[in-house]
């Protein structure tokens, strides 16, 4: 047992410690109002002892008022006993403030009645001066900041948390996270929350809240000491400029997909069938592509035809094709789509679109039905406008989980549709231009003659890549004395200049050529004189090659070919047997209007009957990426496998393996069969065609 001595002796030595950490103690008695301050308590209050009543009153007077209300209830709260605890500010004689902290225990009596109120205190305004500067600066931040305890309690929250979330101060500190926002729970919210409290671990994302904020925010969750804190963004216009940005930058590459997908092209028509494809989903879930005939005049019907259609959704795509193959042919004269056409105005319908497209086509009909399954909720039509005149119409339609298209949309869809419109009128002239050139450069060329028992064939082929006319021309005519001369020719140039000129050397040589019978090489000459005495600036290359026969000739069977060649490719002959020869090498004399004294000469050779004679111009073995060289074994490997058809039949196959479609450039092509003369002219030859004043064939006797 400690004896009185020791008593003593503890507590004085508790006093010195107290004294020392400048600990004020409080003695209430609660029957007598009594409060028993110690030295340093009067120090923390700033009072002497004789100007204290030493009443709990007196201690109240001293507490600054906004903390009274705290303070008595913090000491109500212990009139039954326990712990008290109390932070609170007194107000110094010399104006100042002090925070205090203060802690104690009811003592109660053997019935639980309470007795006295003792304590300690201590002098807390550091620590609030340094909260109170950290508050200062995190409500400076211009980051919301809330300060969550273990148990998801608010603690804290700074100014700009205020001002995003919406709320006072008040309505959030000490509420419950996840009543407070209860849209939280079950987000990642909740989840990043729970595990930076869970590990410590720092978590940032962005995400969405729902009403009432309706905000996209930037979350950065750090632990704290008692919790975790929150630092968040409201990133609602970032996102949103964000997403007109993707938007702009999509809708940028819609229009640039869809312009190189319509231009760079000829088969524009082929190209807007593809339409259906770029702009489904953006524009809506499925679309169509409707195109009337090239001669349907605005606003006709007539010859409107589904081109492409698409539907974002595959298992829809097959009742998609059922529809789109159904339903121009039931469709009433007061459906959208064809008052679009006959306006030239877009038809936009922003709800119940299948009950509208149903009322426009004919009832119990396989696309009446087709339409109820795909279940459009709204749709827009837009004409495709070439100039002055619509050619073509854009449908697009959307589902019911689909807002109807906005107007963002519409501009773009118009846009795509303008583009759309333009390269098909383009091809569309580009067609006529073509169909015009290819005629008038046909028009230029005669029927050739068909002399008994020889059989010529011609073929031409325009350049894929131009709507002009160009420089090739073949011939084929006989002179007065019977021989046949056979013509290839091809003028430098790929316009009308060219197709001029070309006009004109071919005009010139059937002239000098049928008013006598001068051979290849004088004929050759006599156009080259011509060309410098009418001052033509023309280049062209020209082969010429005359098959003839005397009665000796015929009697064996045979035929003489006298050619001469003013730097054009060799002729091809094909011999009975199918073996090939050329006439000559590659490197033919000197091109036509470079030197009209240039010496033309001749080369002979005899061909038995049954023989073939090809003259060409270079399209047909010409290639981007080879030269000629290759392009000519090309052409005997065909002609060898094909020699052994008809004629006509030769050709039009030589032009198939060769061209392979398209030609990049012009293709003339006249060809010559020396049928046997001791037999009847074939019927593949068609009938004899010649002039009348051509003499009489012998081996017709």
């Amino acid at each position: 047992m400690p004896t009185d001595l020791q008593r003593v002796v503890d507590r004085a030595l508790l006093e010195l410690a107290v004294q020392a950490a400048g600990v004020g103690t409080f003695d209430l008695d609660v029957a007598t109002d009594r409060l028993l301050w110690n030295d340093e308590m009067y120090a923390l209050f700033g009072v002497d002892r004789a100007d204290f009543g030493e009443r709990l009153g007196d201690a109240y007077d001293r507490i600054h008022p906004d903390d009274l209300p705290g303070v008595t209830a913090d000491v109500a709260a212990v009139s039954a006993g326990g712990a008290y605890a109390s932070q609170y500010r007194v107000r110094l004689p010399g104006g100042g403030i002090r925070w205090i902290s203060a802690r104690g225990r009811m003592l109660t009596d053997e019935a639980g009645r309470p007795v006295r109120l003792v304590g300690a205190a201590h002098d807390v305004t550091a620590q609030h001066e340094r909260v109170e500067r950290i508050h200062s600066v995190v409500d400076s931040l211009a980051v919301g900041y809330a300060a969550l305890g273990q148990d998801w309690h608010v603690d804290y929250v700074n100014a700009e948390a205020v001002r995003i979330l919406g709320r006072p101060a008040g309505q959030l500190v000490g509420g419950v996270l996840w009543d407070i926002f209860p849209a939280t729970v079950g987000t990642v919210f909740e989840t990043s929350f729970r595990h930076t409290m869970a590990t410590g671990e720092k978590v940032s994302f962005d995400a969405w809240y729902p009403e009432p904020l309706d905000a996209w925010f930037e979350v950065r969750v750090v632990a704290e000491a008692d919790g975790v804190g929150l630092y968040f963004l409201d990133i609602t216009d970032r996102k949103r400029a964000a997403g007109l940005a993707e938007q702009a930058a999509q809708r940028s590459a819609l229009l640039a997909t869809v312009t190189e997908q319509l231009t760079g092209t000829t088969e524009a028509e082929e190209a807007v069938g593809r339409l259906a494809r770029l702009v489904v989903p953006a524009l809506g879930d499925w679309c169509l592509v409707s195109l009337p005939d090239d001669d349907t005049t605005t606003g006709d019907r007539r010859g409107l035809r589904d081109v492409g259609w698409w539907h974002a959704d595959p298992t829809r795509r097959a009742l998609l094709d059922e529809y789109a193959l159904s339903r121009l042919g039931v469709l009433s004269e007061e459906a959208p789509l064809i008052q679009a056409l006959r306006a030239g105005q877009q038809r936009i319908t922003e709800q119940n679109a299948t009950a509208v497209i149903q009322a426009v086509l004919q009832p119990g009909s396989p696309a009446h039905r087709l339409i109820a399954e795909l279940a459009p909720e709204s749709f827009a039509v837009f004409p495709l406008r070439g100039r002055g005149r619509t050619v073509g119409l854009l449908t697009v339609m959307s589902s019911a989980d689909r807002p109807p298209i906005s107007a963002e949309d519409v501009v773009l869809a118009q846009e795509v549709a303008g583009r759309a419109g333009l390269a098909l009128d383009s091809a569309r002239s580009y067609r006529q231009q073509r169909a015009l050139a290819e005629g008038l450069q046909r028009s230029m060329f005669t029927t050739p003659p068909q002399p008994d028992h020889g059989q010529i064939v011609v073929r031409y082929l325009p350049a894929a890549e131009a709507a002009q006319v160009g420089g090739d021309w073949y011939d084929a005519f006989l002179q007065p004395g019977g021989a046949t001369n056979l013509v290839i020719g091809d003028v430098v140039g790929h316009d009308v200049d060219a197709a001029a000129a070309m006009g004109q050397l071919r005009s010139m040589l059937r002239g000098i050529g049928a008013i006598g019978d001068a051979g290849p090489a004088d004929l050759l000459r006599q156009l080259d004189g011509a060309l410098a005495q009418l001052m033509l600036p023309t280049y062209a290359t020209a082969a010429i090659a005359r098959l003839e026969q005397d009665e000796e000739m015929v009697e064996r069977g045979i035929t003489r070919v006298r050619w001469s060649n003013a730097g054009h490719p060799p002729p091809l002959v094909i011999h009975p047997d199918g073996e090939l020869a050329e006439l000559a090498s590659w490197h033919g004399e000197l091109m036509l209007g470079v030197d009209p004294g240039h010496r033309r000469t001749e080369s002979v050779v005899v061909l038995d009957r049954g023989a073939t004679v090809l003259l060409f111009t270079d399209g047909l073995i010409e290639r981007r990426g080879s030269d000629l060289d290759e392009g000519m074994h090309r052409l005997r490997t065909a002609a060898a496998e094909l020699a052994h058809l008809p004629l006509d039949d030769l050709c039009d196959q030589l032009i198939d393996r060769l061209v392979e479609g398209h030609p990049e450039d012009d293709v003339a092509l006249v060809a010559i069969r020396l049928h046997p003369q001791d037999q009847p002219r074939p019927a593949e030859a068609g009938p004899q065609r010649v002039p009348g004043t051509v003499p009489h064939d012998p081996a017709d006797d």
